[in-house]
């Protein structure tokens, strides 16, 4: 019977002199699994199947630089705190990404590729945004090869073991806690299915697809987030991050409202082209 969640023993495995960081590599598996998806679904909608991956590149580039501002802005103690290490701000591998900075960071560098080669931003979105939350989902293992972004001690069954050296100080050894990585992988896997019924079932167009998929994960960010311990900066004895997802998913909603009752305009929700002229600068 499962009595806990035991932690793995390692996060780092060395290929000669090169390391293999779990963290790393579940980013990359997630990043390979959206655009695997999205280009399927890219290319049904009427994408062009040889500019997908170099949209991707923009993204992930973009992405990247924006999660770690993110993080980097609003956990700035391990950086610039009396004890900060300012170098420490570029070492990624160690962990530490916003997700609110990858996907307005990343969205900028979809945007500007897009452009490049005529193409409309929207279809483009809606093909992407379900496998983001995949790619979330594998994404969170990292965090749990890395012992971190735990939430607060549980003594329910699936309790997150903890290693002495990265156990919080305040708890004594043997505490077990909310594995809070679990948590957002089954609610971005479940998400994932939702979103692709709510497409169908609605005939979600030009956008909306991607506003749902905004809305369904800052739901259940909300709630994972407010179980987390590790430090954070608090507004109103809140978490800094649930504010943001609960002001972004507001947004989505109210963003959604408005596309689902704007008078539809076949050729700017359906044609992922900018104008009639399909050629790929």
């Amino acid at each position: 019977m499962l009595t806990s969640i035991p932690s793995p023993s390692q996060s780092v495995w060395m290929l000669g002199p090169i390391p293999l960081r779990a963290y790393a590599l579940f980013i990359v598996a997630g990043i390979v699994l959206a655009w695997y998806l999205g280009e399927r679904r890219y290319v049904r909608k009427g994408g062009p199947k040889d500019v997908s991956l170099d949209i991707a590149v923009w993204v992930v580039l973009f992405g990247i630089v924006g999660a770690r501002l993110y993080h980097v802005i609003t956990t700035p103690e391990p950086y610039f705190g009396p004890d900060g290490d300012p170098l420490q701000a570029l070492q990624i591998w160690k962990g530490g990404l916003g997700i609110w900075g990858a996907v307005s960071v990343g969205t900028l560098g979809g945007w500007i590729a897009l452009r490049r080669h005529n193409l409309r931003f929207a279809p483009f979105a809606d093909a992407f945004a379900p496998g983001i939350l995949l790619a979330q989902a594998l994404g969170r293992m990292g965090n749990y090869f890395n012992q971190e972004l735990f939430g607060g001690p549980t003594e329910l069954p699936w309790g997150l073991e903890i290693s002495p050296e990265n156990m919080p100080s305040g708890y004594p050894v043997g505490t077990t806690f909310h594995p809070t990585f679990l948590y957002e992988m089954i609610w971005c896997v479940a998400a994932y299915f939702v979103l692709i019924w709510a497409e169908k079932r609605f005939e979600l167009q030009g956008g909306q697809v991607m506003v749902g998929y905004v809305i369904a994960y800052t739901l259940g960010r909300v709630w994972i987030e407010m179980l987390r311990i590790d430090h954070a900066q608090l507004i109103l004895g809140l978490r800094l991050n649930v504010w943001v997802s609960i002001f972004i998913c507001v947004s989505a909603i109210v963003l959604l409202v408005w596309l689902r009752k704007r008078t539809p305009d076949n050729s700017h929700t359906t044609d992922v082209y900018l104008t009639t002229n399909k050629t790929i600068g």
